[in-house]
């Protein structure tokens, strides 16, 4: 079950085992983030200077850039990426070494895979505003904790991405969203900006919501609710 604004966090794997970080992205990504993966440390830097995340999966041993530079180089930023070390060794000193860096959290592989997505899940809600249980607007109700978003009493059985371009409308309590920040928040970087992507996803929520319509398209800006 995902949690709370769950499919609007993004998250970035640093993992040089490139199956690995792959398996650990994928399982992500079916716990509802929005995920990336690099290689390299500095493949790392150059992804958290250009995109916002709520969390890096930050391994200790990290090839070209060493793990900890990273983790320093963050942490002088500051940055609100929280950040998970991994770490080969489960040894007191270089879980200590860790989180003297600045690492928020620590886990030692091998691991076990829901306790990683805990570990994350936990990082981010000391990362992000808190998103309300409950949304209402113009008679659409959205319940960010049972994931379930009605109009009128009847069930909208929204897709993930549906419910998160809705939930961001919400919160926006009649502001206008922009396409590019849907795409920041709801797709991972893989998503290109060119595809339409939004749109199509605008297109089915609107048919979802049914009649009369209610997102507006601001034209150049973005959309309203």
């Amino acid at each position: 079950m995902h949690e709370a604004g769950d499919i609007t966090m993004r998250v970035l794997v640093a993992e040089d085992e490139e199956i690995l970080a792959e398996l650990v992205a994928t399982g992500l990504r079916r716990a509802g983030f929005a995920v990336d993966t690099v290689y390299s440390g500095d493949a790392a830097l150059a992804y958290l200077g250009l995109h916002d995340y709520d969390v890096v999966v930050l391994d200790r041993d990290l090839p070209r850039v060493h793990g900890d530079d990273v983790a320093r180089r963050l942490v002088a930023s500051g940055s609100r990426t929280r950040i998970l070390m991994l770490t080969a060794s489960g040894a007191m000193e270089d879980r200590v070494a860790g989180l003297d860096l600045g690492a928020d959290d620590y886990v030692s592989k091998p691991f076990e895979f829901p306790e990683l997505v805990s570990r994350v899940r936990a990082l981010r809600r000391r990362s992000a505003r808190p998103v309300p249980p409950q949304l209402e607007r113009h008679g659409i109700r959205l319940d960010t904790v049972r994931r379930s978003a009605l109009r009128d009493g009847r069930d909208l059985d929204l897709s993930p991405k549906e419910f998160t371009v809705l939930q961001l409308l919400l919160e926006a309590d009649g502001g206008t969203v922009s396409a590019e920040e849907l795409l920041e928040r709801a797709w991972d970087a893989n998503a290109d900006p060119f595809t339409g992507a939004v749109r199509v996803c605008m297109s089915k929520l609107r048919a979802k919501l049914g009649e009369p319509a209610l997102i507006r398209t601001v034209q150049g800006v973005g959309y309203a609710l």
